[in-house]
């Protein structure tokens, strides 16, 4: 176990203080798991929480578990989440005395902290002065710098033409990062890596940036190559004191956002731990910060590390800070914004053992695609052993209009290697059926000798782009188990039903069936009670079926013999689809499920099509246009994200199938080719 001893105290107060009051009532602005781990440690501290929902959370679990529940308008988040209007005036009418903002939303909406203390509400946040200065990126590399905190070469003055954004990252060197002034996230950032790209990514950042934060001003950086990315959570009081929480490294990402989090951060030295500690205390206290927040740090491979952003709120990966210090950072966030002081003394903070997050999210994987889907979660179960922080339960609907994150898997371990065990099996136990999910690919990553060394980056995923996604042909004792499994549901609806006695059952119905199994025709014979027949492919395989078991709760089991191997099989009837768990795991759940559409992206062979639900929001050719391969065709928003759909050969346009503005369904045509 590791103590800093290095305490800082305020360097200046912030210019308009905060509104401190005891809290008996917190209202939640936020929804999902955030909303739910607030309410868990307010009711733990006899706090009441009020919860505000939107059309598409009037049934979801955070609305439940609320002491009270205001609705507060439709699904679009403009209306409801980010109405601030409506928030304040529920806050008053429930009778709360504050606000927690959680994360995304209003969290960092520096004109939302001061609209509550105008109300009479305390913000369980920092000062509207320290957002406002770290939300904008040029004005808190200024406030780095005099701080004497290491900050990456870049511009980020007043002039924002795109031309002077060109002739800087000239100057500056390619390649350059692009990013929102006022961003976060991972949006509105782009990596031109030549000036021959730099206008596209601009274009596309900007529109990015304005869409999600309400302005398109950018600032430049010159991009580290092969960095880790380490932040740094930190916590300041009213009384002038300041501490950090360690490291934790979140190098392993997609599309600039996390995946894996894990601390402290591996292969470090710890005289660089302590230093990094001690920059990231200097920067809050630039900044006279109170409450809870995240520093965050480009490393170079040499250890050398440079203020990238200060997240002014609580991070989604705020768990595994708590898990190797043995605190609750919520609990810290409502005692601070009462007026106490810290809990704790920077001497006083453990350092002790590892912890990783896994964020779980309704995504399609493959081949890199990391493509966002929306629908019903059919089936939800959760290790006990883990911690889990999870809005949803089965039949929830994972919606378009928010972060497709499921639920984040938690664990901690003495040392990294019995935690990345503890996550691996964490995620193995993990049951999710509806829709595909990051589990099958996160699992890959956490194998990956690589990782297990600790050598992660930010490039990691791409870099190693061939191994993680290898294509793995599937058992054939999948498609045998599954196939089985739904001839039994199938026997099980009829008349004389499956399990009339626990020792087996006749077939007095059609003995053979044929079933669509991961696009596959798979067909099941019941040559008698016992033995089977089942083929797909041209592949025959014999099979010896016993022990068919009614276990209750919709759920069944047996055991089956086949391709030389014996093994048992529990499946689930879930009406709507069939949940098997047998020798494949998670890892082959979407095959069972029957609702894992093939990701069409813009492959089809005359046309470029809608990879998920959403909003288009530009159409950047028409009828008759000369494309080449990978052109821009249509810019499109989902799930928080803009997507650019591109042309997949040399073709011309034949005709234009969407409208900006308009909302499109997964694989909708977008553009028809000649």
């Amino acid at each position: 176990m590791l103590r800093a001893t290095t305490i800082f105290q305020k360097r200046s107060a912030s210019s308009s203080a905060p509104l401190i009051r005891p809290i008996q009532r917190v209202l939640v602005a936020n929804r999902g798991e955030i909303a739910i781990r607030v309410q868990n440690t307010a009711r733990k501290m006899g706090i009441e929480t009020v919860s505000v929902f939107s059309d598409a959370d009037r049934n979801a679990l955070f609305v439940k578990k609320a002491d009270k529940a205001y609705h507060i308008g439709p699904p679009l988040a403009a209306e409801s989440y980010l109405n601030i209007d409506k928030i304040i005036d529920t806050a008053l009418k429930s009778g709360s005395q504050a606000i927690h903002p959680g994360y995304g939303f209003l969290s960092e909406n520096a004109g939302f902290a001061e609209r509550c203390a105008q109300a009479g509400l305390v913000f369980v946040g920092p000062p509207a002065q320290a957002i406002r200065d770290m939300g904008a990126k040029n004005v808190s590399k200024q406030i780095m710098e005099d701080a004497k905190v290491p900050v990456v070469k870049g511009f980020h003055g007043e002039d924002q033409s795109d031309a002077n954004l060109k002739a800087k990252s000239a100057e500056i060197g390619y390649p350059v990062m692009l990013k929102a002034v006022y961003g976060g996230g991972g949006k509105g950032m782009r990596i031109a890596w030549s000036e021959s790209e730099f206008d596209e990514k601009l274009a596309s950042a900007r529109s990015e940036a304005k869409k999600s934060f309400g302005n398109d001003e950018m600032l430049v950086e010159k991009f580290v190559e092969r960095p880790r990315h380490v932040e740094v959570q930190v916590f300041g009081d009213h009384h002038g004191n300041y501490v950090h929480l360690w490291e934790r490294d979140c190098s392993v990402q997609r599309r600039h956002q996390k995946i894996i989090e894990e601390a402290p951060a591996p292969n470090m030295a710890h005289e660089t731990r302590l230093k990094l500690g001690e920059s990231a205390v200097k920067a809050a206290a630039a900044v006279g910060y109170v409450g809870a927040g995240t520093v965050e740090f480009i490393m170079d491979p040499r250890g050398e590390f440079y203020f990238m952003e200060m997240n002014t709120r609580l991070q989604v990966e705020h768990p595994v800070s708590e898990a190797i210090t043995g605190t609750d950072l919520v609990e810290w966030q409502l005692r601070v914004a009462q007026g106490e002081k810290l809990p704790l003394s920077q001497s006083q903070i453990p350092l002790n053992g590892h912890a990783f997050e896994c964020r779980v999210y309704a995504e399609d994987t493959r081949d890199g695609a990391f493509m966002p889907t929306a629908g019903k979660l059919t089936y939800v179960d959760f290790p006990e052993d883990a911690r889990i922080d999870t809005g949803v339960v089965s039949g929830d609907e994972v919606s378009i209009h928010y972060d497709p994150m499921i639920a984040k898997v938690v664990v901690w371990g003495a040392d990294r290697a019995a935690a990345a065990a503890k996550l691996e099996s964490a995620l193995a136990r993990t049951r999710l059926s509806g829709l595909p999910t990051n589990i099958p690919f996160v699992r890959r990553v956490l194998a990956h000798p690589e990782f297990a060394a600790g050598n992660v980056y930010t490039d990691f995923i791409p870099d190693h782009h061939d191994e993680l996604f290898e294509k793995v042909e599937t058992p054939a004792e999948i498609y045998l188990e599954s196939a089985v499994a739904h001839a039994l549901a199938a026997l099980q609806k009829s008349d004389n039903g499956v399990f009339q006695n626990l020792s087996f059952f006749r077939v007095n119905v059609a003995p053979k069936y044929t079933f669509k199994i991961d696009g596959k025709d798979v067909t099941v014979r019941f040559d008698s009670d016992h033995l089977l027949t089942i083929s797909y492919d041209g592949n025959t395989f014999e099979a010896t079926l016993d022990d068919v078991t009614n276990i209750g709760n919709d759920e069944f089991q047996f055991t089956l013999e086949a391709n030389g191997r014996r093994w048992s099989t529990v499946a689930k009837n879930l009406k709507e689809t069939l949940m098997v768990n047998g020798v494949g795991q998670n890892e082959y759940e979407t095959l069972h499920s029957g609702n894992f559409d093939a990701y069409a992206g813009a492959a089809a062979s005359h046309s470029a099509v809608a990879p998920m639900p959403g909003i288009i929001e530009k159409v950047l050719v028409q009828p008759g246009d000369q494309v080449t391969s990978g052109q821009a065709l249509v810019v499109m928003t989902a799930m928080k994200m803009e997507y650019i759909i591109r042309a997949p050969e040399d073709s011309t346009i034949e005709q234009i199938k969407c409208q900006p503005g308009k909302n499109v369904p997964k694989n909708a045509v977008l553009v028809q080719f000649a």
